[in-house]
């Protein structure tokens, strides 16, 4: 049931660096072609980079790790409107034979699995705002899986130090990549100040090899702030965000329709510049995911 792309079992197989990416940034972040483009776009940012690139994804019952073109085009397809699995869902869409675009949650297992120890994606899922004890699957996931996940923090829609605290309680090791601060997404801080910083994809590697080899530990989450030309003022992304999860309430939506949602509205009401600022961090973490990642490899080569 899980198929991996004959380029990426011989980086494995050579000890050479591969980078997991997401595909509901694909199938459900960005309308077509946008979705398209930036899927080719972090494919080729993670090979500039010196890494191979395996997009994740489940297509007519075959978890898939690696995608060729014809794969990509499937996902963003609108005429199939494909699914979104977290991990419990996986087994559900296997077994039925159903095609899906992976979440954070799903990624993360399915690239451990396949032996891939990086991921590159936009923002994870954590706490939702509100009185609701609504948690994402993707905490459950860092915290058991042994598997470095960059990212620009957690989604700026969620509840920022209620998620902090989460991780920290789930054990997750955060490591502010070249920041002291948890970035929020859309915007470089947070004002919640990080334990642990390194400032280079070597000081990274070292402590996944301490992490995973020596104390057989779970998860890493590397937060990387977006670029500082394309951040958004955090202000005006809260007032954004407040907007939107009113509107939200109003249309009751919920569940895994209200992440989607809660992005769609933000691309709106932001002029496009929410997109953009996605998109740019995404770039960038694939970029210092593959670095991360040849640091790695290069290290248990020594």
């Amino acid at each position: 049931m899980i198929v991996i792309a004959e380029e990426v079992q011989d980086a494995l197989a050579e000890g050479r660096a591969v980078v997991a990416l997401e595909s509901t940034i694909i199938a459900h972040g960005l309308p077509f072609p946008d979705n398209l483009r930036l899927a080719n776009e972090l494919e080729a940012q993670v090979r500039a980079s010196g890494a191979v690139p395996a997009t994740i994804a489940i297509l007519q019952g075959q978890a898939r790790v690696g995608l060729d073109q014809r794969a990509l085009e499937r996902l963003v397809d609108p005429q199939i409107r494909i699914a979104k699995a977290g991990a419990s869902d996986v087994p559900v869409v296997l077994a039925k034979g159903l095609d899906a675009a992976t979440t954070v949650s799903a990624t993360s297992e399915l690239a451990a699995m396949a032996g891939v120890r990086v991921f590159a994606t936009g923002g994870i899922g954590g706490v939702h705002r509100g009185e609701s004890w609504d948690v994402s699957a993707d905490l459950l996931s860092l915290a058991k899986v042994p598997l470095a996940v960059v990212c620009a923090g957690p989604k700026a829609i969620l509840d920022l130090p209620r998620t902090a605290e989460a991780l920290e309680s789930l054990s997750v090791l955060v490591l502010g990549y070249g920041t002291s601060e948890l970035p929020a997404f859309y915007s470089r801080e947070s004002g919640i100040m990080l334990e642990h910083r390194v400032d280079d994809a070597e000081q990274a590697a070292a402590c996944l090899r301490a992490r995973w080899g020596l104390m057989k530990q779970g998860g890493v989450l590397v937060v990387n702030p977006v670029p500082e030309a394309l951040a958004l003022p955090r202000s005006k992304v809260d007032h954004w965000i407040e907007q939107a999860l009113q509107a939200a309430d109003e249309q009751q939506i919920s569940g895994k329709a209200l992440t989607p949602f809660l992005l769609q509205f933000m691309a709106q009401v932001s002029g496009g510049s929410a997109v953009a600022t996605n998109c740019a961090l995404a770039m960038h973490n694939a970029k210092v995911a593959a670095e991360i990642a040849k640091a790695y490899a290069s290290a248990l080569d020594d």
